[in-house]
């Protein structure tokens, strides 16, 4: 037996702690065809289950074989119908007819076979893998090659709407965690054959299924080279998210601010495609990864493109407003209150002076603990259980804010300041943007606290000089803005009309460059046909 042989070259027994380093002992290993072997090599590498099922029949009634699956990964009925039935009974045209062993196997897959996704192996270590992925194999007597079937059916949620990118305006579904799904979805909206999808394994355990998505024709074909091999070069013993590969594809790993966007939405994913950017889906989350990605694209959503572009433009501005309020707030009402009072109004100036009347900590003192205690319970309120969650939430925003207040612990602008702070980092669209502003808060309020105004223009200089060396896949950062790039500048602080944005961004090298024909630019430009004017003479009276 030539896997029995090559077994005790290695002196690993069938059986082995770790089943991965197992296979790789029978990798390119040969099935030898007869069936006692092959089930006892089954039952050694997969190790005593339940749910693992070895069903023994009669192909023909004549010749036997053996079926092996997972009991809790795959579908019983198409088993019994599509599987075990047609390799029991004799095709009706080949009644009467003598079946020999060196025929059974092209008639079992060109005339029994009632499913579209079986195929021939002869690999252990393939049939194996098969076998952890949901799908069947069967194995006769005699045979040197066994029949891998696709069989796998897992329970799955429904398609939903997204519940941290909610809109008013748009679609409604989201990813989820099915790999075959979210492809679905994207081809659903993207229609063409341009679209690219190309998979690979990642984890040596888990054998996640990883897919890469492009357009061809429009992404540079060297980012999709360097996503490749950057994906290629992971070596990790198991990917259970997407997160797991962010964590090993962005440039600064020690950067707060993502470098890698994610988005549960198809129709974000589609919108990055005809971009030029490169989409990565992982079996089993349902949180797709966008690359290369720029920082503008934190504060934009799918509502801007979806409405029209000057209402959405004023949202817009009022969502970068929120962000800067989420980052300087707190530390300027420090410097101000610490060093700066002059610049307060008298009357404000006083009324705020009898608001801090009795307050023990020093400003920056009292702002921070503020602040601890607020990232505490927005925490909590993640946590904890979505019934009980909106009610820790008003009764910690409310009963604890006015208790503080009340027993001079903090003074009522400074939990106005925090209120305004934690709103604004709600306006942020992207949770992972919205917590690096959250981080870097604190260190903009210990400088104002030491240095007060020129702690907080230190401290922006140092966090602007970061986000401009931080490059995506080699796309600095802050384009379009640095470097300058026309065409960009007019999807940045606001948003353009449709018709104005008829190029692709430049910095991600697209190989078609144009994506709104210049005709229907000219059409918007002429003057309208109002053919129902009442003043048109041109249609008869009473036509």
């Amino acid at each position: 037996m030539l896997f029995m042989n090559q077994n005790r070259k290695s002196n690993k027994p069938a059986a082995a702690s770790v089943p991965n380093q197992a296979l790789e002992t029978y990798k390119d290993v040969k099935i030898d065809g007869l069936l006692e072997n092959t089930i006892a090599f089954f039952n050694g590498i997969l190790g005593d289950s339940d749910d693992f099922v070895h069903r023994r029949f009669h192909v023909f009634g004549r010749y036997h074989a053996v079926m092996f699956y997972y009991s809790n990964m795959i579908e019983q009925g198409t088993i019994n119908t599509e599987i075990l039935k047609p390799f029991m009974y004799v095709p009706a045209h080949l009644e009467g007819k003598d079946i020999g062993i060196d025929r059974l196997k092209d008639i079992l897959l060109n005339d029994s076979l009632y499913h579209s996704e079986g195929k021939l192996e002869w690999r252990l270590n393939e049939l194996v893998e098969g076998l952890l992925r949901g799908q069947t194999v069967v194995a006769v007597d005699g045979l040197d090659e066994a029949f891998l079937i696709g069989t796998r059916s897992i329970d799955k949620r429904g398609i939903e709407q997204p519940a941290t990118e909610q809109v008013i305006r748009g679609p409604r579904d989201g990813f989820i965690e099915p790999l075959g799904s979210n492809i679905a979805l994207i081809r659903y909206r993207l229609q063409t054959a341009d679209l690219r999808v190309t998979t690979m394994e990642i984890g040596r355990r888990t054998k996640s299924k990883v897919a890469v998505c492009r357009m061809e024709g429009i992404t540079d074909p060297d980012l999709v080279k360097e996503v490749n091999r950057r994906l290629h070069n992971i070596d990790i013993d198991a990917v259970m998210d997407s997160g797991y590969l962010e964590q090993f594809l962005e440039d600064n790993h020690l950067s707060p601010f993502p470098q890698v966007q994610y988005t549960e939405r198809p129709d974000k994913v589609v919108a990055n495609l005809l971009e030029g950017r490169v989409a990565i889906l992982v079996d089993g989350s349902p949180l797709a990864l966008v690359v290369p990605t720029v920082f503008n694209q934190f504060y934009q959503t799918v509502e801007d493109y979806t409405e029209r572009f000057l209402l959405m433009s004023s949202i817009r501005l009022a969502r970068l407003v929120a962000l800067l309020f989420s980052l300087v707030l707190p530390a300027l009402y420090v410097a101000i209150i610490s060093f700066n009072p002059e610049l307060i109004p008298t009357e404000f100036a006083v009324a705020v002076a009898g608001g801090r009347a009795g307050v023990p900590f020093p400003a920056v003192v009292e702002v921070l603990i503020i602040e601890v205690s607020m990232e505490v319970l927005r925490e909590a309120t993640i946590r904890l259980p979505q019934q009980v969650g909106g009610a820790l939430s008003i009764v910690g925003v409310l009963v604890i804010g006015q208790a503080a207040v009340a027993a001079g612990f903090a003074s009522p602008i400074s939990v106005v300041i925090i209120a305004l702070t934690t709103i604004g980092s709600f306006a942020t669209p992207a949770y992972n943007a919205a917590l690096a502003l959250r981080l870097l808060r604190f260190p903009l309020i210990i400088m104002a606290g030491m240095f007060g105004l020129y702690g907080i223009m230190v401290g922006l200089i140092l966090i602007t000089n970061h986000l401009l060396s931080l490059k995506s896949f080699g796309v600095p950062y802050l384009s379009p803005l640095v470097p300058v790039d026309a065409q960009g500048l007019k999807d940045l602080l606001i948003r353009g009309p449709l018709w104005s944005l008829q190029k692709r961004p430049s910095f991600l090298h697209p190989q078609e460059k144009t994506k709104l024909n210049s005709s229907t630019v000219d059409e918007l430009q002429n003057p309208q046909h109002n053919v129902l004017e009442p003043t048109n003479g041109n249609k008869k009276k009473g036509e």
